[in-house]
C-alpha cells in the first residue's frame, strides 16, 4: 500500500510530538527574536561603554544582519543538500557560542566580529527550523502552529525589553552585556533539546531514504498515540511535488517567487527600521508619557495579541488575505503616528504598529514554506530570509540619517512601503491553506 507522508502524519493528527517540536522550535526561535531586538536595546550602553556615537553603535546591527544574510543564502541551500538537522545542530550551537562570546568582547572592532558571526548562526537557523516544523505537520493544522512558532519571537522580545528595563531600574554599568547573555542563554539548551529532532521525512524521502522516513512517520505516530502504519506500507511523494527546472525562480514559481521576495524585503525594512530605532527613542527623548523601557514592554506584549489573530486569521481567511490584512493594519499603524497631535494617539499608533507588523510575520512564514516543494522548501526560506536580512541591513545603515533628522519622515516612509508590499501580495500565485505539503 502507498501512502504520502502528509497522509500519514494526518491520520495521527496534530498532537504529542508536534507539541513538543514547537517547544523545542519556539526556545531557539525565542533566543533568535533575543539576538534580533537586542541590537536596538544594547546601542545606547555600547555607544557609552565604547565612546561611540548611536550610529556608530548600530554597526553592531549592520554586521549583525549582513551575517543574518549570508546565513541566510547558505544554511537554506545546505538544509537542503545534507538534512535538515544537521544544520539545525549546527547554527543553533554557533548561535549559542558566539553570543556568549560578545558579552566578553575587549574591543568594539572585536564586538563588531562577534556580533557578525552570531548574525550568520541565526540567519541559518530561521530558514531551516520554518521548514522543517512545516514538514512535521498535517495539512489542516500547519498553518495556525507555525504562527504559533513565530508567536515565540514576541516571547523573546518581552524578555529583551523586561532585561533592558531591569538594567536602566538597577543602574547596570554595562546593560548590553546582561542583553546579550541572556539572549544567548536559550541557544545553550537548545543544543541539547534538538539532539531530540528527527530528521524530515520528507528530506529523507527525496533523497531515497524511504525506509528511514518510515521508521521517522511511525515515531511521530506512536508518541501522538496512533498505530505505526500497517506492513508494507511504502511512502511516497506527491507526483505534483517534482522540483521544477530553474529550481525558486523556475517559470512556473517566478511570479510567485518574485513577489514573495518582495513582501519579505518591505516588511523587514519597515519592521526593523521601526524596532531598531524606537527603542533608543524612547529611553532617550519619548513622547510624553510614551517614554522609557515601560512602555516598550507594552508594545511587546501588544505583538501576542497580533500573533493570536493571525493564527486565527491564516486558517479561516487563507494566507494570502491574513497577510494582506495586517499589511495595511501596519501602514495604518504608521501613518497615524506620522499624523497624530496627541500623546494618546502615539501611543495607540505605536502599539497597533507592534501588532499588526508582528502578526504580518506571522501570516508570511506560514506562507512561504508552502509555496515550495521540500527539495526547494529551505532554499526558498533561505533565500526569503536572506533577501529580508538585505531590509535588516539598510535599517541601522542607509536609515540612519532619515531616522536621526526627520523621525516622523522615515515612519512615513515605512507606511509606504507596506502599502506597496501589499499591493505585491496580489501577484502571489495561490492559496495554500489545506493544501498538502510535498
Amino acid at each position: 500500500m502507498e501512502q504520502t507522508v502528509d497522509a500519514a502524519l494526518a491520520q495521527a493528527g496534530a498532537g504529542r510530538f508536534q507539541r513538543r517540536l514547537l517547544g523545542i522550535f519556539g526556545l531557539v526561535w525565542a533566543a533568535d527574536a533575543m539576538q534580533v531586538v537586542a541590537v536596538g536595546f544594547a546601542a545606547p550602553s555600547i555607544a557609552a561603554q565604547f565612546g561611540v556615537d548611536m550610529k556608530t553603535a548600530l554597526q553592531t546591527g549592520t554586521l549583525f544582519f549582513l551575517g543574518m544574510f549570508l546565513g541566510a543564502a547558505l544554511f537554506g541551500r545546505l538544509a537542503d543538500r545534507i538534512g535538515r538537522r544537521n544544520v539545525l545542530l549546527l547554527t543553533v550551537a554557533c548561535d549559542a557560542v558566539f553570543g556568549i562570546a560578545s558579552v566578553f568582547a575587549p574591543s568594539f572592532q572585536w564586538l563588531l566580529a562577534l556580533r557578525f558571526l552570531t548574525g550568520m548562526a541565526v540567519g541559518g537557523t530561521l530558514p531551516v527550523d520554518y521548514a522543517m516544523m512545516a514538514e512535521f505537520l498535517p495539512p489542516r493544522n500547519r498553518g495556525r502552529w507555525l504562527v504559533w512558532l513565530e508567536g515565540f519571537w514576541a516571547v523573546g522580545t518581552l524578555v529583551v525589553a523586561l532585561t533592558a528595563w531591569s538594567a536602566a531600574a538597577t543602574g547596570l554599568a554595562q546593560p548590553w552585556k546582561l542583553i546579550y547573555l541572556i539572549a544567548a542563554l536559550p541557544a545553550c539548551l537548545g543544543i541539547f533539546l534538538r539532539l531530540w529532532v528527527p530528521e524530515s521525512p520528507m528530506y529523507l524521502l527525496r533523497r531515497d531514504r524511504a525506509d528511514e522516513a518510515l521508521a521517522v512517520v511511525d515515531r511521530v505516530r506512536r508518541v501522538n498515540g496512533a498505530a505505526p502504519l500497517p506492513a508494507g506500507t511504502r511512502l511516497v511523494a506527491p507526483t505534483a511535488a517534482q522540483a521544477p527546472q530553474g529550481g525558486i525562480f523556475a517559470p512556473g514559481l517566478l511570479p510567485t517567487t518574485v513577489a514573495v521576495l518582495a513582501v519579505w524585503f518591505l516588511v523587514s525594512l519597515s519592521y526593523y527600521g521601526v524596532f531598531v530605532w524606537l527603542p533608543g527613542k524612547l529611553a532617550t527623548e519619548g513622547f510624553g508619557f510614551v517614554r522609557g523601557y515601560g512602555f516598550l514592554v507594552l508594545l511587546a506584549l501588544a505583538q501576542l495579541p497580533g500573533y493570536a489573530l493571525a493564527a486565527w486569521g491564516v486558517e479561516n481567511w487563507g494566507r494570502r488575505a491574513t497577510l494582506r490584512i495586517f499589511l495595511i493594519l501596519s501602514a495604518l499603524g504608521c501613518l497615524l503616528f506620522v499624523t497624530a497631535t496627541g500623546t494618546v494617539v502615539v501611543a495607540g499608533s505605536l502599539l497597533l504598529m507592534s501588532f499588526a507588523l508582528l502578526g504580518t510575520w506571522g501570516a508570511l512564514y506560514a506562507l512561504t514554506p508552502e509555496i515550495y516543494p521540500t527539495t526547494l522548501r529551505a532554499t526558498g526560506m533561505g533565500t526569503a530570509g536572506a533577501v529580508a536580512r538585505l531590509g535588516g541591513l539598510a535599517a541601522p545603515s542607509l536609515m540612519a540619517a532619515l531616522a536621526t533628522r526627520d523621525f516622523n519622515a522615515m515612519i512615513g516612509l515605512f507606511a509606504a512601503l507596506l502599502v506597496l508590499a501589499a499591493l505585491a501580495s496580489l501577484l502571489i500565485g495561490r492559496e495554500t491553506r489545506d493544501l498538502p505539503i510535498g
